[in-house]
């Protein structure tokens, strides 16, 4: 077979240790990204762009970021939609705040901001764990979104309460407003995602990476050995609140253009990308991409094939997909904790070994 190891020869850890130590898997991520950046931008139109591109791009970094915190660093957190309302909010306040600045900027700003609210709340995970901290990122969730609801300044004192995102543009190409071009906003999307997977792949592998999974596994062993649970907890949270804030950002500046808060960013949303981690796989970058995929084409599979091809009501698919989902968590937490990234290494590791039994 095409997929092999043999005579792929290492002369230096450098080498042995990179993200693709196999040229193949390297070749392929690079025809990836090549397709990605050069081929759809020509291809795309505006309901593959709003039904399925700019879903999964937003939703994945989203993923990553929660991954970062519940799957490498084994903290539970059910307030993504809070922190996704937060780096909205802040997107918005800077974007009126500060008209002249690029919205590249903006979006970069409120995901640090985001990571300063992750980091208060944060904090009781130094004394909690497990159950009592979900609850606790849990009343985060409600008091964010109260937060947003209750306080006109965050809207600028908006009638409707509604945050509509001004007309930007990036290198003079319109990418939030109503006359925006589908590749220009894609892009901008693609390469948010681009970079804040290569950043927690390197994160995730390096020593920040390790001390979260010795937390992640045995957090007492972790401290005997020397690793400090107040910086090892506290930068999990910052750096996936970062990732959920900017995905925030584009959800709001970049995808809807206007939002309110209880709908946009409510209790559904946390258990959304709590649901793309689980299906996907805990502690890997991989399994982000997957569960965020699977969860935003299912909707779209069921609703052409059931809804549009066999006439079924538009409810019962919706139900139809509920079932599915909670099906494939359970099944997964039984029979593959690991979700997709797992199932797809044993694929590749047998792949390498064919036609020999493994």
């Amino acid at each position: 077979m095409f997929y092999r190891e043999a005579g792929d020869f290492k002369t230096s850890y450098a080498e042995d240790n990179q993200t693709f130590p196999i040229k193949f898997d390297r070749y392929r991520y690079y025809a990836v990204l090549a397709v990605a950046f050069l081929v759809i931008p020509f291809i795309v139109n505006d309901y593959w762009l709003n039904a399925v591109l700019l879903p999964f791009l937003i939703y994945a970094i989203a993923a990553i970021g929660l991954n970062i915190l519940t799957g490498y660093c084994g903290q539970v957190s059910l307030g993504t939609g809070g922190f996704m309302a937060v780096g909205a909010y802040a997107c918005y306040k800077l974007m009126t705040a500060f008209p002249d600045i690029s919205i590249l900027i903006h979006v970069v700003l409120a995901g640090g901001i985001t990571a300063a609210v992750g980091v208060l709340f944060g904090l009781p995970s130094l004394r909690i764990k497990g159950f009592y901290l979900a609850v606790a990122t849990l009343a985060a969730q409600f008091f964010l979104v109260w937060l947003f609801n209750r306080v006109p300044w965050f809207y600028n004192y908006s009638a409707s309460g509604q945050i509509s995102a001004p007309e930007r543009t990036v290198f003079g190409v319109p990418v939030t407003g109503a006359e925006t071009s589908a590749w220009a906003v894609y892009l901008v999307c693609l390469v948010f995602l681009t970079a804040s997977a290569l950043i927690a792949r390197n994160l995730t592998r390096g020593m920040a990476g390790r001390k979260w999974m010795a937390i992640r596994d045995m957090d007492i062993a972790a401290e005997i050995i020397g690793v400090d649970p107040l910086r090892a907890k506290l930068s999990a949270f910052a750096v996936s609140s970062f990732f959920i804030g900017v995905s925030g950002a584009l959800f709001f500046a970049v995808y809807l253009g206007a939002v309110e808060v209880g709908e946009a960013f409510g209790i559904n949303k946390s258990f959304l990308v709590l649901f793309m981690v689980i299906i996907g796989g805990l502690g890997s970058i991989f399994g982000s991409f997957a569960g965020a995929a699977f969860l935003v084409l299912l909707p779209v599979l069921l609703k052409n094939l059931l809804v549009g091809s066999l006439g079924w009501p538009t409810d019962v698919a919706a139900h139809l997909e509920l079932i599915i989902v909670g099906a494939l968590i359970v099944v997964f937490l039984v029979a593959e904790p690991h979700g997709l990234a797992q199932l797809w290494r044993v694929a590749k590791e047998k792949l390498r070994l064919w036609p020999f039994p493994h």
